[in-house]
């Protein structure tokens, strides 16, 4: 579901802040593990995240709770860490299958090489075969929780696999933006050949 996002500068910490704001409006979405909450998309300045003026706010979510979320939601003016914002309307948007899929943050082990031993053997488990590049180290925290792991990228997917991993994500706190897979650009000339 996607939600017109009217607002000016956020801080760094705000997932946690926005997630508060959310559950208070709707508590069904505490209730439920799936959701997720995707990063907004923004500027990072030294004062936190600058939204443009076209922000979207991405919720994740089991098509029965959108029109009940979508209600609650829509036109909804929250604060966030001191700073307001308020939603628009909302739109459904259906999930489709790519080869290469992103998360900004999967929570994980501070090791690289260990993180993606980990990933590896996750996506084993859920019989998804694919290629992994492993981004940056990310943090984000506020006053009582941080969430550290790296961005990661996953390619060479089958439509099947590409569907099902965005749909559940790896690691914890999908509800902090971490763990959720968006389509990226292909990547190509990656072949060990």
């Amino acid at each position: 579901m996607v939600f017109d996002l009217d607002g000016g500068i956020l801080p760094a910490a705000y997932p946690f802040a926005l997630w508060q704001a959310l559950i208070y409006r709707v508590p069904q979405l505490a209730e439920e593990i799936s959701i997720g909450v995707l990063p907004l998309r923004g500027t990072d300045n030294k004062e936190g995240l600058l939204l443009p003026k076209r922000a979207k706010m991405v919720i994740r979510l089991p098509t029965t709770l959108a029109e009940h979320t979508a209600a609650r939601l829509t036109g909804q003016q929250f604060d966030i860490a001191g700073r307001t914002v308020r939603l628009g309307a909302a739109k459904t948007r259906p999930i489709h299958p790519f080869p290469t899929i992103h998360a900004q943050l999967v929570t994980g082990t501070s090791d690289e090489v260990l993180f993606v031993e980990h990933i590896n053997a996750q996506l084993g488990e859920m019989g998804i075969k694919g290629k992994l590049i492993c981004g940056k180290r990310r943090t984000i925290s506020d006053d009582s929780q941080t969430m550290q792991g790296y961005s990661l990228v996953v390619h060479d997917l089958k439509p099947e696999a590409s569907l099902h991993l965005q749909f559940i994500g790896l690691g914890e706190g999908r509800q902090f933006g971490c763990g959720i897979f968006v389509p990226s650009k292909v990547i190509s000339g990656l072949s060990e050949d």
